[in-house]
């Protein structure tokens, strides 16, 4: 194994620096919360995730917390991500891809305005009717 200079030393510890703060939670008011079970991952969640983190980075956003989640229970509408902003309302996307993702970060977290083309439209507990 080759020797690192000093400068390649700083840079593989800025580097693991820059991945340990995205871990960390303090000072996070944004949740994006990914689904992660079977049925999301087969769907394309992990590449959704990946684009997430990839925007995330790219926008230099460093008030955003990244979960994964089991299955949340749509499995027809998967990749699904819930987007909690605030003073917004609590958002779940469906059918999210990488370009969706990437939507989602520049439009939701960035603008605060929803894309309303992937919201999942499910009916409130208030509303529903008891047969």
């Amino acid at each position: 194994m080759a020797k690192l200079t000093l400068e390649e030393l700083r840079k593989l510890r800025d580097n693991k620096k820059h991945e340990i703060q995205k871990r960390e939670t303090d000072n996070k008011e944004i949740d994006v919360i990914v689904g992660m079970g079977t049925c999301g991952i087969a769907a394309g969640a992990k590449d959704a995730l990946d684009a997430f983190i990839a925007e995330i980075d790219k926008h230099n956003l460093t008030n955003v917390r990244i979960k994964q989640t089991g299955c949340m229970g749509f499995c027809t509408y998967e990749p699904t991500v819930e987007v909690k902003v605030p003073d917004m309302p609590d958002t779940i996307y469906n059918n999210v891809s990488v370009d969706v993702a990437k939507l989602i970060v520049g439009n939701h977290l960035v603008r605060k305005q929803l894309v309303s083309e992937h919201v999942f439209d499910r009916p409130s507990v208030d509303i529903i009717e008891n047969k």
